[in-house]
C-alpha cells in the first residue's frame, strides 16, 4: 500500500500539469478583461533588432482593446468592437479599418477575441522551458499576416510571451508583465474619436 501511494504521489504532478494549449483555453475562459505592461521587439531573419517599443495593453472581450505605446514613439491602437483605430501622435494621423480586417494580423485582436485563434490557426504543444508552457499556432490561411505564433504561459495560466513570425522571416516578440486579470476598465478606454485636425486614412 505504501509503495502504491508513493507511486501515486509521483504521478500526480504529471497528471496535474497543463500544457500550453490547456493554459491558453483557461486564459481565454477565465480572463474577460486584462491590463498589462508590455515590451515589443522586432527582429529580422538574422536576429538583428529592427525596432523596440513599450507601453500598456488593455482588452475586454469580445473585440475591444487598447494598446498605448509610450516609447520610443507615442501611438494608440484601439479596437471598439467594430473598428480598428491606430493613432500616431507625432504625425497626428489616424488609420481606421474594420475590425474583422485586423483579426489574424494583430496580436491585439487575437488576445481580445474568444476563439478566433483556433478558427484561424492549428494549435500544437511546444513543451516547457524556464517554468513556462509554450504552444505553437500555425496559420490555416495564407493571408493571416503571420505564418506562426508562439505563446508562453506561466503556472497561473497568465500570458507572458507572444512571438509572431511573418512570411518575411521577421519575428515580433511581445513580453507582458504586471498582468491584471479581470480589472474593471472604463468603457471610454475602448472608444476613439480622432483629434481635431488629424488626418484620417481608411474606412
Amino acid at each position: 500500500m505504501k509503495k502504491f501511494l508513493t507511486l501515486l504521489f509521483l504521478l500526480l504532478p504529471l497528471a496535474a500539469h497543463a500544457g500550453g494549449i490547456d493554459k491558453l483555453k483557461e486564459f481565454v475562459a477565465s480572463t474577460h478583461s486584462a491590463q498589462a505592461d508590455f515590451t515589443q521587439v522586432v527582429l529580422d531573419q538574422n536576429g538583428k533588432r529592427l525596432q523596440s517599443a513599450s507601453g500598456i495593453m488593455q482588452f475586454q472581450r469580445p473585440g475591444k482593446f487598447r494598446w498605448t505605446y509610450q516609447k520610443p514613439y507615442e501611438q494608440i491602437i484601439v479596437g471598439d468592437g467594430e473598428k480598428f483605430w491606430l493613432y500616431d501622435v507625432d504625425l497626428n494621423q489616424v488609420t481606421v479599418k474594420k475590425l474583422d480586417a485586423a483579426l489574424g494580423s494583430s496580436p491585439a485582436a487575437l488576445l481580445s477575441g474568444n476563439n478566433e485563434i483556433e478558427r484561424d490557426f492549428t494549435l500544437k504543444e511546444s513543451g516547457s522551458q524556464d517554468g513556462l508552457d509554450w504552444l505553437q499556432a500555425i496559420s490555416k490561411t495564407q493571408d493571416s499576416g503571420f505564418e506562426k505564433i508562439l505563446m508562453a504561459f506561466n503556472a497561473q495560466a497568465e500570458l507572458v510571451i507572444m512571438e509572431l513570425n511573418d512570411a518575411f522571416g521577421h519575428k515580433t516578440v511581445l513580453r507582458f508583465s504586471n498582468m491584471q486579470r479581470n480589472p474593471k476598465l472604463s468603457a471610454q478606454q475602448f472608444r476613439f474619436t480622432p483629434p481635431k485636425g488629424a488626418d484620417v486614412l481608411g474606412d
